[in-house]
């Protein structure tokens, strides 16, 4: 999901991020690759910096960040489930609707809205038949960005 106004920006092997905080929160992690650099302000901005460099140089990071998922609850109960997701594992659209009682496209339409990319893995979520959409692109850049991350976390199924 891009980010409009960030609080920051961090650059990654992946895209640069904008990552907005909010009353001490993490509400906005999204990729915004043409974007000015802003640099952590704040020691929670470096703390924040910190943790994703952190993923970046090891995909089994623990992520200990405070943030506030803002979504419908059905969206909220789809990022939650796709935390539980472990690095290097998929999980397919379907495979995760019926754990949900939903649809694929539903859970598509979920992972799409994904305010916290790489801490609610998204990119973790492929097609039953290939690997499906990444922040909703089906093609270009941004599947490349969905294949690295996937290579990155030595997904057993790309």
């Amino acid at each position: 999901m891009p980010i409009d106004a960030p609080t920051f920006t961090l650059d990654t092997p992946f895209s640069r991020l904008g990552i907005t905080v909010e009353d001490g929160r993490v509400v906005g992690i999204g990729m915004i690759p043409n974007a000015i650099c802003v640099p952590p302000s704040t020691p929670l901005d470096h703390a924040i910096a910190a943790q994703l460099n952190a993923y970046c140089a090891a995909p089994g990071h623990t992520w200990t960040l405070s943030v506030d998922l803002r979504g419908t609850p059905f969206q909220v109960r789809v990022w939650k489930l796709l935390q539980k997701i472990p690095p290097g594992e998929v999980r397919t659209y379907g495979s995760l609707a019926a754990e949900l009682g939903s649809s694929a496209r539903a859970v598509g339409n979920a992972c799409r809205r994904n305010p916290l990319l790489l801490v609610v893995p998204c990119h973790r979520v492929v097609a039953a038949n290939g690997l499906g959409g990444f922040s909703g692109a089906r093609l270009g850049r941004w599947l490349d960005v969905k294949r690295a991350l996937l290579a990155h976390e030595h997904a057993r199924r790309i």
